[in-house]
């Protein structure tokens, strides 16, 4: 077998190897991106339907959170909440701020213990209640609205990597069959 046949053996199993990688990474690359307009869209269809909106900027309900939250706050003012990112600020930065402020800031499982102990005392019911309330609302927000945009966000990076890796791979090949083209 000559050098020049070995070679133009080696440059099909090369051209053949790339072609299958190109479409394997296109195949995932779309399904990376279903991937992510299904959880991002999930996230805004189930977000919306909420109706929650962000206080106004200057409003009394920003006033009296910390300077932190505030901040965070005022990036969203006046709008809905509608994707995971204004999910998670919501959550941490505004509901998170009013449950600090419930309860010397212990949380609903310190709280039910306590009201265990005391069932007639109606001070910490009410707390109780409040922290039941809020902790659920903002887990929610959280796993449901930021956790999933997140995944829907690392699988728009991880689309885009595939059908960049796709598009690179194909460029390979056809530099591979110009390369076989040009072997006689």
């Amino acid at each position: 077998m000559s050098k020049n046949t070995e070679r133009k053996a080696i440059d099909k199993v090369f051209v053949l190897l790339g072609s299958a990688a190109a479409l394997v990474l296109l195949v995932a690359g779309a399904m990376l991106w279903y991937g992510y307009s299904f959880a991002t869209g999930m996230v805004t269809e189930q977000l919306s339907a909420q109706k929650i909106y962000f206080p106004e900027k200057g409003s009394e309900e920003l006033a009296s959170l910390d300077a932190t939250d505030r901040a965070e706050m005022e990036r969203f003012a006046g709008q809905q909440l509608t994707t995971g990112e204004q999910a998670k600020v919501y959550a941490n930065n505004y509901i998170g701020a009013h449950l600090r402020h419930i309860a010397d800031g212990k949380t609903y499982s310190e709280v039910s213990a306590e009201a265990q102990k005391d069932p007639t005392n109606q001070k910490l019911a009410g707390q109780k209640a409040a922290l039941f309330q809020g902790e659920t609302l903002r887990g929610m927000l959280l796993g449901s609205g930021y956790a999933f945009w997140t995944f829907g966000v690392i699988a728009k990076i991880a689309s885009v990597a595939a059908i960049a890796g796709a598009v690179i791979m194909s460029i390979l090949v056809l530099l591979g069959i110009g390369h076989l083209k040009r072997l006689k």
